[in-house]
């Protein structure tokens, strides 16, 4: 069978050793060769050209930085036994495996239910140890395994942070991950920050309260978003209810499988399948054929993502009046005269509302506890000097439209 314990070559971190024969089976799986071909930040390298990495490389980043933190955790006395290693590694190598093309972009296009969902179904097919489905879905008896793969301070957002901020060139990401790494502990089965890693813990939340906005919710990155899904609904009323749909070829089969049926609330072993033979490729090449598709919407919106032209997006704090939206429609129909659609047409399709959240840490979840010197544990606002209650429990909301 030859060396399993291959070496990856990463731009992030180095030289990345494949940890064991099974988990190179995994990397190698249908599954996650896919993930080759979904992009991280799905339309992000819009705005940063240098945005083209893959779900493929975090994962493997992710896998990279779970063996150094399993490490680091029984060089300090924590017993974690071979079997629970793998299996959280596991765990986290095929954390995103359930993702869609574009990634969250599209997260509900094909199925109703959140993509981990689908990736913890993908594992049991893959044959994963048991004992990786309970750390993923966190009912396996020891919690902290279940913290390191999703928890407000795991291995898979320290991945991207760091992965994201250095493709995209945006230094604000830039966070401290081999320190947060060294001061992991382990208090009454949860997973803790030593007491000198507190700023460390600050700086990483202050950079992804920054990242959302600065990436993950541009506004031009925003607006490209909701211009792709509205070509995918629109191909998809084609398909349903319009003679027109017989032109929507050639797309892939599996694309079009998607198109003339219901959205499943989970996928069925049929839909399963057909799923993990979509990636971005199927996309873009569907996005190219509508381009010239018969259909004048369709073909416009097609058109406009190709060619970057992705509209205007308008955010304020407060939400849009049914006037503003209406003086904005009056100017969508002078605009698109030409295109002879009806008021319902550019509501539906030139014109979207919405909302942004951005909260970097939530009083709800797991807290990111900090473990003083004398073992007491304290909540992250009651140890840090700058991050304090009222700080981190601010959700800020912003309300868009976008127009093309």
């Amino acid at each position: 069978m030859g060396n399993k314990l291959k070496i990856i070559n990463d731009p992030v971190y180095g030289f990345i050793k494949i940890p064991s024969e099974k988990i190179y089976h995994l990397v190698q799986s249908q599954q996650m060769q896919r993930l080759r071909r979904i992009k991280q930040l799905g339309l992000s390298n819009l705005v940063y050209p240098g945005a083209e990495h893959t779900r493929f490389s975090h994962s493997i980043g992710a896998m990279f930085l779970m063996t150094k933190a399993l490490d680091g955790l029984r060089q300090k006395g924590y017993n974690i036994t071979d079997d629970e290693y793998e299996a959280t590694v596991e765990a986290i190598l095929l954390h995103d495996v359930g993702h869609s093309p574009f990634s969250h972009c599209l997260e509900h296009i094909f199925f109703n239910c959140h993509h981990e969902d689908i990736s913890k179904l993908i594992m049991k097919e893959l044959g994963c140890n048991e004992n990786a489905v309970q750390i993923f879905d966190n009912t396996y008896k020891k919690k902290f395994l279940h913290q390191l793969v999703s928890s407000q301070v795991d291995i898979d957002r320290l991945d991207y942070l760091t992965r994201d901020s250095f493709f995209t060139g945006v230094s604000e990401g830039v966070i401290g991950t081999d320190r947060i790494m060294n001061m992991f502990s382990i208090h009454n089965d949860e997973l803790v920050i030593d007491q000198k890693g507190v700023y460390s813990i600050e700086k990483f939340i202050i950079s992804r309260r920054l990242m959302y906005w600065q990436v993950y919710m541009h506004k031009t990155v925003v607006g490209a978003d909701c211009l792709l899904r509205n070509i995918l609904y629109r191909a998809k009323e084609l398909a349903l209810n319009n003679d027109l749909k017989t032109e929507l070829f050639p797309i892939s089969q599996n694309l079009y499988y998607f198109l003339v049926n219901p959205v499943q609330d989970f996928p069925d072993k049929e839909s399963l399948n057909k799923f993990l033979l979509l990636d971005d490729t199927d996309i873009w090449s569907a996005v190219k054929t509508w381009s010239v598709h018969k259909d004048r919407i369709l073909s416009f919106l097609s058109q406009s993502l190709i060619t970057r032209n992705v509209g205007h997006m308008h955010v304020k704090n407060v939400e849009y009046s049914g006037e503003e939206l209406q003086q904005y429609l009056s100017v969508l129909k002078q605009r698109h005269h030409a295109l002879g659609l009806s008021e319902d047409e550019l509501k539906k399709y030139f014109l979207t509302t919405g909302q942004m959240f951005n909260r970097a840490y939530s009083f709800n979840d797991q807290q990111i506890n900090i473990m003083f010197k004398d073992k007491t544990v304290k909540g992250i606002h009651e140890a840090s000097d700058q991050l304090d209650e009222n700080f981190l429990n601010k959700e800020i909301k912003k309300y868009y439209f976008h127009e093309i």
